[in-house]
Order: structure tokens, then C-alpha cells, then sequence
């Protein structure tokens, strides 16, 4: 692949508002602070893989490699999605077996081949030209405008509060020692998605954001994601296979109450724990280490910001193993499933009303390099529907474990919501209108 550096002087930010309305678009904006894949790429894609080209395709062994490190850690290569419901595919078990499966509108897999791209390289502050992709024009820029709203949660907070009480039995019953319960927050959405995504981004101060969109159909559908959390990292130089699996929120200006917290510091060790197992299946025997068992990290700008209690898990992956190997031992995160994971899977199959979709799977990147970054897909808005009936989704979910609150976990859903909220509230349409639940 073509790589060659370029003398540009503009934010991501202003790169992404500049893309021309006719180029398709793949970004990504893995940022600081967040460690490893400090990196921004607006790819334009060429093609859209099939279910069974992007399998063989991810099924390929990823080599150790000796990487020059001058060179952006994409190269050229696949940005796409795997969508929550691949994780029945691995653990059939998963399904709640009283039940019909949930039909889910959305596919399990989408993955763009993205052989052009700029990329911005945050640790040096330089831009690439990867491929033979045009430069857009950087000149008088106008925002995007969108409107959305008003913004309702069909399971509502009885719904929610109910379930969680169902949790709460289960785990007195020794079903699950936890299960993270979601619910989802729709509306109607008219106008941009481009600019709901950056604006997103300038708003939230996500590190791991995403952005993908393409035709189904009659539909123009669009994923916008705005994640905390890094689901996996690989390091070809070194083969290092790494998580940060995150549970216990807080409001921001409370960081000793939630350090101190025995429920959320016993929410987080459980996942520690099951991702320790995960990744053990696809590791060098003895190789995963807990790097850091709980750092408390403050996500988000502003008002809105969020305290996440975070861990880092790594281990040096096995040779021969692909990025499906990878997938097939850890997804979905242990983080938004709970702990024994299958179980965990099986009462949110029966609680949650609807497929998950995107929401709580991974999107990310494989490069033609040997890196491979994948975020785990929550604070996510998905687009949806034909022109003039578009929906906007954007479901939320907390841990529910031994000592959980009903009324509590519903209320950190909504404050994970806030910020959401808050941009769409503020759509750079005169008219738009602020949304409420």
C-alpha cells in the first residue's frame, strides 16, 4: 500500500466537516487521551464486502510483523462492524430458549475495503495520504444541520426498573452473579448524519469514536458512536492482544465515592475476570496479565462528563490466530454481556424487548499493517429508515449485580444518555428541536 506523508494543517474535525457529500465515508477517531491507536482515519471506501468475503477475510493469521513506526498504524484495509448478534453465531447458547429468536434489521457484519484514506497520527500530529485519495477542499465550511426528537424509551422507566428486578432474582437464584440490562431511546431524525457524527465528537470528547453509513435497500442507514471503551487492540510488532474492559460509572467531582464504591469495584473485578478467561483462549499459555486492575478515567466535556472505572487486560496472542479466532473467543465484551457471560446473554435475550443490532458490538479497524482496533460499540446512534421517516436509536444499559438498585441502574442509563441528549438538543438546524424523554 501507498503511503506518504502530508503536509496539511487542519483538525480531523475539519477534514470530516470539508468531505464532500458525493465520496462515501468510513472514519474512525481513536484519540487522546485514550492509550494506544491514537489515530483519526476518513477513509473513502471502494466496495462494501460480502458476509463471505469479510469472513474469509478475517480469517487470515495475523503475522508478527517489524513495523515501522514512522508509518500511521493504518495502512490501508477493512473499517467496519461486527453487530452484537454475531455473538449468538459464536454461543448459540446465548438465545433464550423459551422464546422465538428476535428478528434484527441490521447485519450482523459490515466491513468496507478501504483502500484510500487520510490519516491523522495523533502522537506526532502528522497527516497521511493513504492510496491515491484527492484532498477535499478546506475552504469555507457550513455545518451540517440535523433535527431529531422527541426521543422515548418504549420499555419506559417501569419497564426498565422491572426488568432489573428480574435480574436481581436471578442473581439471588445463583443464575448470574451480573447482567447488563439496556434499553433503547428512539425518535425521528431528519438531516445529516455526517454532522450528528461530528458534532458528537466535538461535544462528547469520546475516544473511541465511528462512523460508517451506506444504502440498504431504499434506506440510507448510518452508524454514529461516540464509545469510552476499547474492546481490542493488536500490536503486530509485538503481538500484543489487549482490553480495557470498563464497569462502574460515576458523576463527575465524585471520584473517591467511586473508587471506594465495594459494589462498583466488585462490578468491574467480575469482568476483569471473565476477559482474563476470553482472552486466555486465544493467548499464549500464561501470557495474559491484568496490567491494571481499576484506574478511575473521566470521559466526556463538561457538565456531561462521566467518571468509568476501567481495567487493562493484555496477552501476547497465539500464533496462527486470526482476528476471527479473536472474535469468535471474546465477543461480545464481557462488559456489556455480565458474568458467566452465556447465561448473562440468555436473560438479556429475555428481558430486552428488541435485537441489539450495532449497540454493543465492536467497530473498528484491520489494517493492511497487522494492527487491528476495535471499540466496543455503546453510546452509539443508529440511522435508520427511507427518506422523510428516517429513526434515530440510541440505547443505554447498566450492570446489574448483587447490590444493584433498580431506580439507581435506571438512572445511570440515563445519565450515560445525558450527553446524547444534550447535542441533539442543540442540532445545528435553526429549528431544531430539543429533545426530551
Amino acid at each position: 500500500m501507498h503511503v506518504t506523508p502530508l503536509e496539511l494543517n487542519a483538525t480531523p474535525q475539519a477534514v470530516l466537516a470539508a468531505w464532500p457529500e458525493q465520496w462515501p465515508l468510513a472514519s474512525i477517531f481513536f484519540v487522546p487521551p485514550a492509550p494506544h491507536c491514537g489515530i483519526t482515519i476518513l477513509a473513502r471506501p471502494t466496495r462494501r464486502l460480502t458476509d463471505d468475503q469479510a469472513r474469509k477475510t478475517l480469517a487470515k493469521p495475523l503475522t508478527a510483523r517489524v513495523c515501522d513506526h514512522d508509518l500511521p498504524a493504518f495502512q490501508g484495509g477493512l473499517i467496519g462492524i461486527a453487530s452484537y448478534e454475531l455473538g449468538l453465531e459464536f454461543e448459540p447458547r446465548g438465545h433464550w430458549a423459551a422464546a422465538p429468536a428476535k428478528a434484527c434489521d441490521w447485519p450482523r457484519m459490515i466491513w468496507f475495503d478501504c483502500p484510500d484514506a487520510l490519516v491523522f497520527d495523533h502522537a506526532t500530529g502528522r497527516w497521511w495520504r493513504v492510496g491515491e485519495i484527492e484532498m477535499p477542499e478546506l475552504g469555507e465550511r457550513r455545518e451540517r444541520w440535523w433535527r431529531a426528537g422527541p426521543l422515548t424509551s418504549a420499555t419506559g422507566r417501569a419497564g426498565y426498573e422491572a426488568g432489573a428486578a428480574r435480574v436481581l432474582e436471578y442473581i439471588r437464584a445463583g443464575d448470574v452473579y451480573q447482567a447488563n440490562l439496556a434499553h433503547c431511546l428512539e425518535g425521528a431524525f431528519e438531516g445529516s448524519t455526517r454532522g450528528l457524527f461530528g458534532r458528537m465528537m466535538r461535544d462528547s470528547g469520546a475516544w473511541y469514536g465511528a462512523y460508517l453509513e451506506w444504502e440498504q435497500g431504499e434506506e440510507r442507514r448510518a452508524i454514529a458512536s461516540q464509545s469510552p471503551e476499547l474492546f481490542l487492540a493488536y500490536d503486530p510488532a509485538t503481538r500484543t492482544l489487549e482490553t480495557r474492559p470498563m464497569k462502574g460509572t460515576g458523576r463527575a467531582g465524585r471520584a473517591a465515592e467511586l473508587e471506594k464504591s465495594p459494589k462498583e469495584q466488585a462490578e468491574l473485578a467480575m469482568i476483569v475476570d471473565l476477559m482474563r478467561n476470553d482472552l486466555g483462549r486465544v493467548c499464549e499459555l500464561g501470557s495474559v496479565r491484568v496490567e491494571t486492575p481499576r484506574t478511575i478515567e473521566r470521559h466526556g466535556l463538561g457538565g456531561e462528563a462521566l467518571l468509568q472505572a476501567t481495567a487493562t487486560v493484555r496477552g501476547s496472542l497465539r500464533a496462527g490466530a486470526s482476528v476471527w479466532d479473536v472474535l469468535r473467543a471474546t465477543f461480545p465484551g464481557g462488559s456489556v454481556t455480565g458474568a458467566p457471560k452465556v447465561r448473562a446473554m440468555q436473560i438479556i435475550d429475555e428481558l430486552e424487548p428488541r435485537a441489539r443490532g450495532p449497540y454493543c458490538g465492536a467497530i473498528g479497524f484491520v489494517s493492511e499493517s497487522g494492527h487491528v482496533a476495535l471499540n466496543l460499540a455503546i453510546r452509539t446512534a443508529l440511522v435508520e429508515g427511507p427518506p422523510g421517516a428516517r429513526r434515530v436509536s440510541y440505547s443505554v444499559g447498566a450492570g446489574i449485580v448483587a447490590d444493584s438498585e433498580a431506580s439507581s441502574e435506571y438512572a445511570e442509563t440515563m445519565a450515560k444518555a445525558a450527553g446524547f441528549l444534550a447535542t441533539l438538543g442543540a442540532g445545528a438546524a435553526p429549528e431544531a428541536s430539543r429533545v426530551m424523554t
